[in-house]
């Protein structure tokens, strides 16, 4: 299932199941499981591991060595999980020394065109990168976040799961969970109430996660001040759990 026109490195491993379109590279050290197409002339290097099932389309560039002057061939790594979708000129890169030597990318995920994702970022699963969305280095992203087309991630930021980001959107500070934002610099703008009644949020929680809401966003308290009352007026939940340990964990502050 390879093309007599691609070129496969004696040392990469693929599953006996996988295919390789025409003009493809792939490199020394790749290892691909099975179930996974590489479309044409896609360029896959490093140390790179791609998961089954994955559909990879033509031009992507996954495993290129990080787009950071202090990089000096570090033997670093990039882990793609299971049933992603990495649409035309994505691309993917290795992890840094500093950063921990990984960039890793879960389940489920759709990397539409153009988008990119930096050295040392942590993917979750079910997400979907926009045409032109971009992850800078070190930048986390929680399950089920959705980033509008061209829209941009500052490095060390995180984006708390089931966020939605407008298309344009310049994200310069950690976006909470189950939260809309839109602008530059990116401000919450309201709950993503749609998606997560799709996902199947009861109404309970929904009411918790509102009330939590308003108290960090509408009541003008401090942060901290927000935190504390969360937890010492609402009810429990993983749901909203979740959500105060994104809160507690920020470092970069809060985009409100």
């Amino acid at each position: 299932m390879i093309h007599p026109t691609a070129i496969v490195a004696s040392g990469a491993r693929l599953a006996a199941d996988v295919s390789v379109g025409p003009y493809a590279v792939i490199g020394e050290h790749v290892v691909i499981e099975s179930g996974t197409s590489i479309g044409p002339h896609t360029v896959i290097e490093g140390r790179t591991r791609i998961g089954q099932d994955n559909q990879i389309f033509q031009f992507a560039s996954i495993g290129a060595i990080p787009q950071d002057l202090k990089f000096h061939g570090e033997e670093t790594t990039l882990i793609i999980g299971d049933r992603n979708k990495i649409r035309e000129f994505t691309t993917l890169h290795l992890g840094t020394e500093d950063g921990g030597g990984v960039t890793k990318v879960g389940n489920d995920n759709l990397f539409m065109a153009y988008s990119h994702i930096a050295h040392d970022c942590l993917v979750g699963d079910h997400i979907i990168l926009a045409n032109g969305a971009t992850l800078a280095g070190h930048v986390e992203v929680g399950d089920f976040a959705i980033l509008g087309g061209l829209s941009a991630v500052h490095q060390f930021t995180r984006v708390g799961s089931h966020v939605m980001a407008s298309g344009g959107s310049m994200i310069a500070q950690d976006v909470a969970p189950y939260t809309i934002v839109q602008g530059d610099r990116a401000k919450v703008v309201g709950l993503n109430l749609i998606g997560l009644k799709r996902r199947g949020f009861s109404s309970d929680v929904l009411k918790t996660i509102k009330q939590a809401y308003k108290l960090v966003f509408r009541s003008g308290l401090k942060l901290e001040e927000a935190i504390a009352s969360i937890e010492s007026t609402l009810d429990s939940s993983a749901e909203l759990d979740q959500f105060v340990a994104f809160l507690k964990k920020s470092e970069r502050g809060l985009a409100r």
